[in-house]
């Protein structure tokens, strides 16, 4: 599965009903991006985050066949660059993207699934 940045914030915040742990995720480069330039992080913060990309989630860079995809992907559904990369990651890899974002669980229909809340 591949997590959405947002799922990502969740699971740091202990905000998931669902742990997380047990399964094999990914995030994409672009995840990883947005995680670490939040203008307010704090050392203990990036620690966090660096060690859970490091130890628990592999990162996917950007391929060939994932920039035609975000391109397509953001041409069809006027997706953000960053919302089109990580949906076109998920289509591309063959996996399921993890995401509360509406809009893409719409684009990748099948392909996406939302998670509950505490």
């Amino acid at each position: 599965m591949i997590l959405d940045t947002n799922i990502v914030l969740y699971h740091l915040q202990g905000r998931l009903k669902d742990s997380l742990y047990g399964t094999d995720y990914s995030v994409s480069f672009v995840t990883e991006i947005e995680l670490l330039s939040f203008p307010s992080l704090t050392a203990d913060e990036e620690s966090t985050i660096r060690r859970l990309l490091a130890e628990d989630v592999s990162v996917l860079g950007l391929t060939e066949g994932i920039k035609d995809a975000a391109i397509e992907l953001r041409k069809d559904h006027r997706l953000a660059v960053a919302d089109a990369i990580i949906a076109a990651t998920a289509r591309v890899s063959g996996r399921v993207l993890l995401t509360n974002d509406l809009q893409l669980r719409a684009v990748l229909a099948n392909g996406a699934q939302g998670v509950d809340l505490l």
